[in-house]
């Protein structure tokens, strides 16, 4: 025989787990409702955002080169993989405030204080790492890449190949600019702290290198220009993490008065 308040607790337990399931889903679709959304208007533009994401490299190919397309449907699907990873990107923001408004009933007082501005923080640093890859990477590994060959090989890069190389550069950029924040979580959240960081900041170093070897194509130009930003962002994570342990115990004690 079932015991009727053993049935209501049990659903008493089970109901908070399906609520939360319905508005995981919920927001999961919002998301993926704002992607598409800026995917329907950004592809009547895909030609046009492919020639801005090329420009780098069109500009320094040699008189009476173009780039070329190996494949039947690269005319298509380059544009069309690239406007749907912009909408991602572009999306980003949105994303992450629906998984904000997930997990922030289940936060403390003094973790949303902190939260809010590192959501805030991770948006701009990513959006920076891309910007930085676009407007100081490209220029200089393109400049060398064209500027080495032979003499009579005629530059003439596929879109596709392009697009994919292009995607994994922003990608890893736009990671490699969140390591402040990642630094600073592990401070705050105990795992580490500030000096054994700085102690052992010499593998740190060797990290960035052998990082930006595996995320990067096989050139030297490349996997430094990851490696050193990733190092300096690196020491700047240790600053905020010296900033924000100093800031805590001051808000603890007016908490506590």
């Amino acid at each position: 025989m079932i015991d009727p308040n053993q049935t209501h607790s049990e659903d008493d337990q089970e109901q908070p787990i399906v609520s939360h399931l319905v508005e995981l889903r919920s927001r999961l679709m919002r998301a993926l409702l704002a992607i598409f959304i800026l995917f329907l208007c950004l592809f009547y533009f895909a030609n046009n955002l492919y020639e801005i994401v090329s420009a780098p490299l069109t500009a320094l190919l040699p008189a009476g080169t173009s780039m070329i397309a190996t494949d039947v449907t690269s005319p298509f699907f380059a544009p069309f993989k690239l406007t749907l990873v912009l909408s991602i990107f572009l999306a980003m923001p949105f994303i992450l405030h629906q998984v904000w408004g997930f997990i922030s009933p289940g936060l403390y007082k003094h973790e949303k204080r902190l939260a809010v501005p590192l959501l805030a923080s991770s948006i701009v640093l990513f959006y920076s790492g891309i910007a930085f890859a676009y407007f100081v990477v490209f220029p200089l590994i393109f400049g060398f890449f064209t500027s080495v060959g032979p003499e009579n090989v005629a530059v003439m890069t596929d879109i596709s190949s392009y697009l994919n190389f292009v995607l994994k550069i922003f990608f890893a950029f736009g990671v490699v600019f969140e390591i402040p924040i990642a630094t600073l979580l592990l401070v705050w959240s105990g795992i580490t702290d500030v000096q054994s960081l700085r102690a052992k900041r010499a593998y740190v170093i060797v990290g960035c290198f052998v990082l930006g070897m595996l995320l990067t194509p096989p050139d030297v130009i490349s996997q430094t220009l990851l490696a050193v930003p990733m190092w300096l962002l690196f020491e700047l994570g240790i600053v905020l993490a010296v900033i924000v342990k100093r800031k805590a115990p001051a808000e603890d004690e007016v908490a506590d008065s």
